[in-house]
């Protein structure tokens, strides 16, 4: 495994461990959870730095084992679809600011274009999630509140944390993330640059 993927990967680890916590500061309050949007900062971040594959990983993985360890967000149906709403996220976030490499304005347009798509998956995830597995019938107006309505605290603080995050690192020279390679070939854990 090249630094490059290491890099990556420890970094994924860490912005895991930061969604596990981050909810924490919300208290036990699902209501300021759900307003808020702590879990979907790190998913992003995931995303812009390391990349769609860690992104999607990182997304998918995080509410499921959120749930398993603090029974919060409840597994089904929130947790469940979640799991790809934040999946979501994290890959088109990815995916679009190396797509839109060079262009002005890329952080913006790739943060707006995957919470538009994280939230079309979460709608379309939680009809046949609730279907299956509640009494309940997820609804426009459920998905209007729930994606857009209650969610603007979370969503406005999503649009001035993550380009102020992900910016203030591409002036530091530390994304996209490439390694510096000796001649040798030896050099491949000998520090960061950006590519």
């Amino acid at each position: 495994m090249n630094a490059t993927k290491i890099l990556k990967l420890v970094l994924s680890a860490l912005l895991l461990a930061v969604g596990l916590v981050l909810p924490m500061l919300t208290g036990n309050i699902p209501q300021m959870g759900s307003m808020l949007l702590p879990m979907h900062l790190p998913v992003l971040l995931c995303g812009f730095v390391c990349g769609w594959k860690w992104g999607m990983a990182v997304g998918f993985i995080l509410p499921i084992l959120r749930s398993l360890l603090f029974s919060m967000p409840p597994m089904v149906p929130t947790a469940l679809a979640m799991a790809f709403e934040l999946a979501a996220y994290g890959a088109v976030s990815g995916l679009c600011y190396r797509l839109f490499a060079g262009k002005k304005g890329r952080v913006i347009l790739s943060l707006v274009i995957a919470m538009v798509a994280g939230r079309l998956v979460w709608g379309l995830v939680s009809i046949p999630i609730y279907a299956m597995f509640t009494d309940k019938t997820f609804t426009l107006a459920a998905f209007w509140a729930g994606g857009f309505v209650n969610a603007w605290p979370g969503i406005l603080l999503q649009m001035v944390l993550i380009p102020a995050i992900v910016l203030a690192l591409e002036k530091a020279g530390l994304l996209p993330l490439k390694t510096n390679a000796s001649p040798k070939g030896k050099g491949d854990h000998e520090g960061f640059t950006a590519a």
